[in-house]
């Protein structure tokens, strides 16, 4: 099986390779600041956001689901640096499981942020359908390339 490649075109000068790279940027550093924050809180209380029910599925209390939370939202931020194709999905199913925790807790409560959520979601979708139009599956393949474009 041979190895996929970046298309000639994308270069740091092209619109859609530079939307790329936005949303690419934005989902390395917002998950991994979002999971530094469930242990520190410097943002919000994420406990209050917590469906009883979700919670209900690990032992221990919300604080520690918030913690596992914390870890997997990191985790998923280095995997879209690492393989932007594969970790956007990661963050796009990652978001769907906030969705419907979100959806299910206290409706309509908080079906704004599900709304934004949702959002984010397609943005996370159109970041693995960019890299896969760019054949950017690893961070090598696509340094490699980028040099060589230089």
């Amino acid at each position: 099986m041979q190895a996929a490649t970046m298309r000639p075109r994308a270069t740091l000068r092209d619109p859609a390779f530079q939307g790329y790279t936005i949303l690419r940027v934005a989902f390395v550093v917002v998950p991994i600041l979002s999971g530094l924050d469930k242990f520190f809180e410097f943002m919000v209380d994420w406990t209050k956001y917590l469906a009883p029910w979700m919670n209900d599925l690990v032992p221990g209390s919300a604080e520690d689901f918030m913690y596992v939370v914390g870890a997997i939202e990191i985790v998923a931020g280095i995997v879209v640096f690492i393989s932007p194709k594969w970790g956007s999905l990661l963050v796009a199913a990652w978001l769907a499981g906030i969705i419907v925790n979100l959806l299910t807790f206290d409706p309509p409560r908080f079906y704004d942020i599900a709304a934004r959520d949702s959002v984010i979601l397609l943005g996370a979708l159109t970041l693995n359908r960019l890299a896969t139009a760019f054949g950017a599956t690893t961070i090598v393949q696509e340094t490699r390339h980028l040099k060589a474009a230089a």
